[in-house]
């Protein structure tokens, strides 16, 4: 198609393949050549309305959310789970594109497309050639809202934490300029961080814990040995000098996060603490085994006199 013409080369290009009928039409198609190539079996498929993909076969990811911002118009921006694959923060896997779109234009939700109009339309975003992304905060609370449990929503908060995609402190910020009623879960999952809880996995064993008849530990608090930092463990009972950490092979890929947490294990068992180690995957299979672990160590722990600790109270 316009094997010759430079500019329309260059828009689907940047483009992915995917055009609109004003930008068809402006090209020197005719309209009956655009019905032509849409027929049934023709070269090319409607994607939505005025939306055309110009190749045959499953659209890619990227296809989908070019059309997604040609059906929602001018200024319209990607967010949500679409925006968190873009930035490579986990999140729900859905084929829906969630589109930003100006208050005050008419455009309905369509097929895979969910317009979302805001009064506030962000004022920078990422770009990747013609797509526009919306920034990690904005993507991960706008996918929260959802989102209906608190598990879920904790995975996403923490990707993009951990991977260093947003700070905590963005977070809270957008969460500050935000007055739906669906914004609650994001609250909850920040309130946590606040009060020590680190990761998803952490915030699971806290409801475990919470669930069960085991007495409240602190959780994260900064461990002294005689007087010098120790460690700093996921949960801690002083009378029984248990720890226990939450380990995930996820937020260990380089060889020294893994020493590093071998290194620290050892201190605290030389100070004579009791570590237990679970991972993200016994917390849901095992919740049980987990719970009865930590009840046999509690009974048969004492405490390190040398060990004590800053923290607050849960």
């Amino acid at each position: 198609m316009w094997s010759d013409d430079e500019d329309a080369e260059w828009l689907l290009t940047i483009q992915r393949g995917v055009l609109g009928r004003e930008q068809v039409l402006s090209l020197g198609m005719t309209a009956k050549a655009l019905r032509y190539r849409i027929r049934p079996g023709g070269p090319w498929q409607r994607l939505l309305p005025g939306v055309y993909l110009t190749v045959t076969g499953e659209p890619t990811d990227a296809q989908r959310e070019m059309a997604a911002l040609l059906y929602a118009g001018q200024a319209s921006i990607i967010t949500g789970p679409a925006a968190l694959r873009r930035h490579q923060i986990r999140g729900p896997a859905t084929a829906v594109v969630d589109v930003l779109v100006p208050a005050g234009r008419e455009r309905a939700s369509r097929d895979f497309v969910v317009a979302r109009r805001t009064r506030r339309m962000p004022r920078s975003w990422t770009v990747d050639w013609a797509l526009r992304y919306a920034l990690p905060a904005r993507a991960v609370a706008d996918t929260v809202t959802t989102l209906r449990s608190l598990g879920a929503a904790r995975a996403v908060v923490a990707s993009a934490v951990q991977q260093r995609r947003c700070s905590i402190e963005q977070l809270a910020a957008e969460l500050r300029v935000r007055h739906s009623a669906g914004n609650a879960l994001l609250r909850l999952v920040l309130a946590e961080v606040a009060s020590g809880t680190n990761s998803a996995a952490e915030g699971d064993l806290r409801d475990l814990i919470a669930s069960s008849d085991l007495p409240v530990p602190f959780y994260n608090p900064t461990l002294l040995l005689d007087g010098r930092f120790l460690a700093k463990p996921d949960a801690w009972w002083p009378d029984a000098a248990v720890a226990v950490e939450v380990d995930s092979k996820e937020f260990h890929l380089l060889p020294e996060d893994w020493e590093q947490t071998m290194r620290r294990h050892r201190r605290m068992t030389a100070a004579g603490l009791s570590v237990l180690h679970i991972s993200p995957r016994q917390l849901r299979a095992e919740p049980r085994q987990v719970l009865t672990d930590i009840a046999a160590a509690l009974l048969a722990g004492r405490p390190a006199p040398r060990v004590t600790m800053r923290a607050w109270l849960p």
